[in-house]
């Protein structure tokens, strides 16, 4: 079902004064629902691990639950167009908030791999239909002027409970232990179900609805899904192994490096989504992977540390542009009743691509180095520039570029 008209065409640009509020009441309520559930599953991301290595299951068990969680996750994506269309939005989103934050609290009740294990499948299926369900939500709520904005905006606000969160979680572990930081975590997404049922379904539930398989047959879906995996992949590999690639006694400049690289893509998604209102958001794809390339060119001297805070830097502003832009243009291509089916693709391809970056890289790097990893995770992401500017051209002919 290749795409070869407009179906959803960019909304004209008027003066800023006669736009649409971007922030209102029902978007506040979702961020409710948002910061709840992203608290809950960032705070015990780090800390699962280090609860199944002190329970004796070492580093293979506190790999496995990582490993379980992320795998729950992209399974859950892909189901959960089908739960949307069953159930609606709020239904799921509100399914996905218990299936996140009740497991959390029986964490501790037992120490055993397999417990651990089963409690992460159902936190990652949960964080999944949280993540789609809410996303179409999300994007519903916001004026189509304004999308580009209003992603942006819904990006920075999903950050904080991250950036906050993964310290906050160890910290606690370290002076209240494992069993509060569970309830803590179980208490963040179960008291956010509460503002669910204030979230309005009428906007999203309009028009024919699309499964994940009719999504990945259109091409002006699949496009810029696969052009930000390729970005999802090297952020995976950033996280990952430049902890490991960097001289010995150089922790100083990771710490800097890997807080400069969020910091500088919540930035640029801001921006991104400011300038793609104006001037569409398929200009910014091309420009978001050339950075995203040059970042990773430069990481590759690893033994310098100006190298290094510089590349990651520009990786980090790089990747928020094309983050922003992607799911933007996305939205703009489908009706509303598609926004399921499109925050499902392009979550897969953001979780997807950092799981086989980090898994794939690994096993390069044993054989060429980090330095040579780098480099050709910066000319493999350089390969996406060519399909990025046949996709820009085909917008234009669509009509959806304004």
């Amino acid at each position: 079902m290749t795409t070869t008209e407009p179906r959803h065409p960019a909304a004209p640009k008027g003066h800023p004064k006669d736009q649409p509020p971007l922030v209102t009441r029902p978007l506040l309520l979702r961020f409710v629902s948002l910061i709840g559930g992203s608290a809950s599953y960032y705070l015990l991301l780090s800390v699962v691990p280090l609860y199944a290595t002190r329970s004796g299951s070492g580093g293979n068990g506190a790999g496995a639950t990582t490993g379980a969680l992320m795998l729950a996750t992209v399974v859950g994506e892909f189901a959960a167009p089908w739960f949307i269309g069953r159930f609606g939005h709020r239904v799921t989103l509100g399914a996905g908030l218990l299936l996140l934050g009740a497991p959390a609290p029986a964490l501790t009740l037992f120490s055993g791999i397999g417990w651990i294990t089963a409690v992460c499948l159902l936190r990652g299926a949960g964080f999944a239909l949280t993540v789609v369900a809410g996303g179409a939500l999300t994007a519903s709520l916001i004026p189509d002027a304004r999308r580009g904005e209003g992603l942006a905006l819904v990006g920075v606000v999903s950050s904080v409970p991250s950036l906050l969160g993964l310290p906050l979680g160890v910290w606690l572990v370290s002076r209240l232990g494992y069993g509060p930081v569970g309830a803590a975590a179980g208490a963040c997404a179960l008291l956010a179900i509460l503002s669910v049922p204030g979230l309005p379904e009428r906007e999203v539930v309009a028009g024919p609805r699309i499964g994940i398989r009719d999504g990945l047959r259109d091409a002006a879906l699949v496009r810029p899904a696969a052009l930000f995996a390729g970005t999802a992949l090297a952020a995976g590999i950033v996280v990952t192994f430049l902890p490991l690639a960097v001289p010995a006694g150089s922790a100083g400049v990771v710490a800097v490096a890997l807080f400069v690289q969020p910091a500088g893509a919540t930035v640029a998604r801001w921006v991104a989504g400011r300038q793609g209102d104006r001037k569409g958001p398929s200009r910014l794809v091309v420009p978001g992977l050339a950075l995203s390339a040059a970042g990773m060119l430069v990481t590759a001297g690893t033994h310098s540390a100006v190298a290094v805070v510089c590349g990651v830097a520009l990786f980090g502003i790089g990747f928020g542009v094309t983050q922003n832009a992607t799911l933007t243009l996305m939205y703009q291509r489908v009706p509303p009743s598609w926004y399921g089916t499109v925050g499902a693709l392009w979550n897969i391809a953001y979780d997807a691509g950092m799981g086989v970056g980090a898994v794939g890289f690994g096993l390069f790097a044993q054989r060429a180095g980090y330095s040579w990893g780098f480099a050709c995770t910066g000319a493999l992401i350089a390969l996406t520039l060519l399909p990025a500017w046949r996709d820009r051209t085909a917008d234009r002919r669509t009509g959806l570029t304004p």
